[in-house]
């Protein structure tokens, strides 16, 4: 974006991007010799400040870059901010400053410009007549560059879609997640697979998944992985069962159960984890002679009385016919962890990485109720 010299609106060059399109723009209007243009320069906060030499026959190089100068979309804030308040304590507190920096970047600004842009005195902020016409297109330039940032971000957004694999519908983390990747990024269009985590290690490295979640364990090296939540580890029995009575159930109390596991190539990890755990407590677990590849289908079974089963506290809800409660004696936490290509650097990954560790940290899921069984 440009505009001229500070007495006066200019014409505003939306579309320039470096020198060389910038002298483009300007051959396109009529300015004066001496006009002063401003530009957005680079991926950064920074304006330039160029002085226009006109063109045609003794006009030079048309743009004098020696007397260039730099601001900061940061100091046009300040200002801007400044002109609303009329009162430098006010301003710096909206600013999240201190009054003294709020001060020394406005004078900068006006020692860039070579304008005196306020009137000050011990009691009284004002405007001067330049400072008026720089503050309508102080913020304008502000505006321009917030509707480019969101463009740019939407634009990004529309070109790849994002494929994320998750282990069960039921489990509510990674939606959570991804709610929080979607508000950043509206314009971006998220694939939700439902796969194993063996499934989910393949595909990452083959390239037809960008995200993963899971337990990291067995991971390839080619996978990597960040640990986001420790999630409790429950059982869920039928209604009518005498569990269902008990604030918590010993891991020891599960081995006079039949206790359901996961079809093994569907949740080998999670299998692994479940009977590690009861070897912990001193028992080998007696299995249910049956397996399944969803929690609905696991609660079926619940439901039915014909086992229980042990399952993480992000996905006890919407389970009719059965109740959760928590393990204890020694409790456990399943680890989950956001997957993908360790080669992948790509925004929307860190993105995604990005908002499981905001989210993590919003809602101390990294808080095990003990040290877990493994990672």
């Amino acid at each position: 974006m440009a505009v001229s010299v500070p007495q006066m609106p200019g014409p505003v060059f939306p579309d320039a991007r470096g020198k060389v399109s910038l002298v483009v723009d300007l051959l396109s209007h009529a300015l004066d010799p001496g006009s002063v243009i401003w530009s957005l320069d680079g991926p950064g906060d920074r304006l330039v400040v160029v002085i226009w030499g006109g063109c045609g026959e003794g006009a030079g190089n048309g743009l004098d870059w020696d007397l260039a100068a730099g601001m900061e979309l940061r100091q046009l804030r300040y200002f801007v901010t400044l002109a609303e308040e009329l009162h430098f304590g006010r301003a710096a507190e909206r600013e999240h400053i201190v009054q003294s920096a709020l001060s020394q970047q406005v004078q900068r600004l006006e020692r860039e410009l070579g304008v005196r842009l306020l009137e000050r005195s011990t009691h009284h902020v004002s405007l001067t007549a330049a400072g008026a016409v720089f503050l309508v297109e102080a913020r304008q330039v502000l505006a321009q560059a917030e509707r480019a940032a969101d463009a740019a971000r939407n634009t990004a957004g529309a070109c790849a879609p994002l494929r994320v694999g998750i282990v069960d519908s039921s489990y509510d983390s990674m939606p959570q997640i991804l709610h929080e990747v979607q508000a950043r990024y509206p314009g971006l269009v998220i694939h939700q697979v439902e796969a194993s985590v063996p499934v989910q290690y393949q595909q990452l490295m083959d390239g037809r998944l960008d995200v993963g979640v899971g337990r990291a364990a067995l991971a390839p090296p080619q996978v990597a992985s960040m640990l986001f939540r420790q999630d409790p580890l429950g059982v869920l029995v039928p209604t009518g069962h005498p569990f269902a009575a008990l604030d918590g159930v010993s891991v020891a109390a599960l081995a006079r159960e039949a206790l359901l596991l996961a079809e093994e190539a569907w949740a080998p990890e999670f299998n692994q984890f479940t009977v590690e755990m009861c070897r912990a407590a001193g028992f080998t677990p007696t299995v249910y002679q049956g397996t399944v590849e969803s929690i609905r289908a696991a609660a079926g079974l619940v439901a039915a009385g014909r086992c229980v089963y042990c399952v993480p506290s992000s996905c006890i809800a919407a389970l009719p016919g059965t109740i959760w409660r928590p393990l204890t004696g020694p409790a456990s936490d399943y680890p989950w962890s956001v997957l993908w290509r360790a080669a992948d650097d790509s925004g929307h990954v860190r993105a995604v990485v990005s908002c499981a560790r905001v989210m993590s940290k919003r809602l101390g899921w990294l808080t095990p109720a003990t040290q877990p069984v493994g990672s």
